[in-house]
């Protein structure tokens, strides 16, 4: 097996949200975490969204997409996510649960992986306006007009910085 430097990086998405105290610092530091954890580049990140809980409890969600290349295998790649998610205090109570941050893996390349631990494309990435919207801003070819069209009774405000 090769070191993770000697392969060659993957373009990676990752979805990011808080909803517990300041949200919006919270998704600003995971994209600076993001930077930060070896065998990550980020590439560009999106603005920063407004949401109202979708599927979950609690209050209005801060969302963002961010583009990163990556040396890591798709499971070290998840990994290095859960290890930025328990940095912030991430707790899982049960499913839906309020968070000071989660970061979802959107895509791994072209790949598609089913395991237990992991399914890559994210299954509900094309149900979500939070996921959509910024991605659409970062990477625009991945997201059709129809896929924001079906969102379009999902609000979802747009933030400066």
């Amino acid at each position: 097996m090769h070191p993770p430097e000697s392969r060659s990086p993957v373009q990676a998405f990752v979805a990011l949200g808080a909803n517990l105290g300041d949200a919006a610092q919270a998704v600003r530091q995971a994209l600076l975490a993001l930077e930060h954890t070896p065998g990550l580049r980020l590439v560009k990140a999106s603005s920063l969204y407004r949401t109202a809980p979708f599927e979950a409890s609690g209050p209005d969600f801060i969302n963002a997409v961010a583009e990163v290349a990556t040396t890591l295998h798709a499971p070290a790649l998840l990994g290095a996510l859960q290890a930025i998610e328990n940095a912030a205090g991430r707790e899982r109570p049960y499913r839906h649960a309020p968070r000071t941050l989660d970061l979802d893996l959107l895509f791994y390349g072209d790949g598609t992986i089913e395991s237990t631990a992991l399914t890559v494309p994210h299954p509900r990435w094309r149900q979500r306006a939070f996921v959509l919207h910024p991605l659409a801003e970062i990477a625009p070819q991945r997201v059709s007009a129809a896929c924001l069209s079906a969102v379009a009774d999902q609000p979802i405000e747009r933030l400066t910085g």
